[in-house]
């Protein structure tokens, strides 16, 4: 019998940190612990109720009930359509979408596609957890491009530049940012772009799922609508979860060149199959229907940004970047670090979150999660109330 049972590909997958942080946060909470967790990265509003309705509706409809093409919907594919040349700028046929479960299982199906063992993917760091996993399990390398609060998150040509090798395959771009909300600008991803058209076997593998989540008048561009050029070896990824409140629901896509989608629509052929019909038919709403509960939640979610931006800079040692997007904040926090609080030495964001969520809990996501020690995530995808409190807590702890 072989000494390993499970294999070593699947063991060597790390564990969701913002997952298990929140799991921890919900096990508190249900033994009636006071726990406010800035952990889980949905909204805390329930779906719209035409997004509900139009589910209903299709439960009812046995043509519902059958398998249906693995890469999605007729009516899906031309939502997501017209949805990409809106808000991306860019001109996609139907047959270059693949309706996936989640904006996960798209990015998940991108590197499988595109990258060989041995092949080199440049990701800006801060970046969210999934990357690093779905990297591993294609066989590639992460090569981590940093970039700190002093350049607002966001990385430059020249470091993109001194990171490139012969073996680079390609580049991820999360803008809106998971974790840090940040958000390039036409400038700064147009000469990305530029870059990347100089390298001519460089793929780009950008995730807009954030992109509808922006503020202060502020438009998150996709790369393929500022350099065109590069679309032929761009794959896009976005869903509706977090624009609609459809964590839940599973559903997103990826959207790439003719050849690439055919690939990662064999391979959802064999792994999946069709995405739910009832979930396709509520984003088909979604997407094509009133667009007024986007707005308030949006709305919200730009209240919640300037507070938690306002009341975590009162704290001294925390510096907090305005962030554009998302509906997260990234605090640096490396002016509380090297100290000593409730009589622990405090050395890294990971015993720092450690010790906010012992001593006043509150829950949050340690930079560990994302890249280098020294930050925080918190979402503000909660209510007003207990975003409040939650940062008062970790006022009183470390005034």
């Amino acid at each position: 019998m072989s000494e390993h049972r499970i294999s070593k590909r699947i063991s060597a997958i790390a564990e969701s940190a913002t997952l298990k942080v929140d799991s921890k946060a919900k096990a508190l909470i249900a033994q009636g612990r006071p726990v406010i967790s800035y952990a889980a990265g949905e909204p805390d509003f329930p779906t719209p109720e035409n997004i509900v309705e139009a589910a209903a509706k299709a439960v009812r409809e046995p043509k519902n009930h059958r398998y249906t093409p693995a890469a999605g919907l007729p009516e899906m594919k031309e939502a997501i359509v017209a949805k990409t040349l809106q808000d991306s700028g860019t001109e996609v046929k139907p047959s270059q979408v693949i309706v996936t479960n989640g904006g996960k299982q798209a990015v998940y199906q991108a590197f499988q596609v595109i990258i060989d063992d041995g092949d080199q993917v440049l990701v800006p760091a801060p970046y969210w957890t999934t990357y690093p996993e779905a990297i591993k399990l294609a066989g590639g390398v992460q090569v981590d491009v940093f970039a700190g609060s002093d350049q607002g998150y966001k990385v430059t040509v020249e470091q993109l530049e001194a990171h490139y090798t012969p073996k680079t395959k390609a580049l991820l771009i999360c803008s809106p940012s998971n974790p840090t909300g940040a958000v390039y600008s036409k400038e700064e991803l147009t000469a990305i772009g530029n870059w990347v058209a100089s390298k001519p076997n460089l793929w780009v593998i950008t995730d807009e799922i954030y992109q509808n989540l922006v503020y202060e008048g502020v438009k998150a561009y996709s790369i393929t609508e500022l350099v065109p050029e590069i679309q032929d070896r761009t794959i896009m990824v976005n869903g509706v979860a977090k624009s609609y409140a459809m964590t839940g629901w599973r559903l997103g896509w990826m959207i790439a060149p003719d050849d690439a989608a055919k690939a990662a629509g064999n391979l959802q052929s064999h792994l999946t199959s069709n995405v739910s019909n009832i979930s396709q038919r509520a984003a088909i709403e979604a997407l094509t229907g009133d667009q007024e509960p986007v707005k308030k939640m949006l709305e919200a979610f730009d209240r919640r940004r300037k507070l938690a931006v306002s009341e975590l800079n009162k704290v001294a040692g925390i510096h907090t970047p305005n962030p554009q997007g998302a509906f997260y904040v990234y605090p640096d926090v490396g002016g509380l670090l090297g100290k000593t609080w409730a009589g622990k030495q405090i050395n890294s964001s990971l015993e720092l979150a450690d010790l906010i969520l012992d001593e006043v809990e509150v829950a949050m996501v340690p930079g560990e999660a994302f890249g280098p020690s020294g930050y925080l995530r918190l979402s503000y995808a909660l209510g007003d109330d207990q975003l409040l409190e939650g940062i008062q807590r970790l006022q009183k702890l470390f005034g």
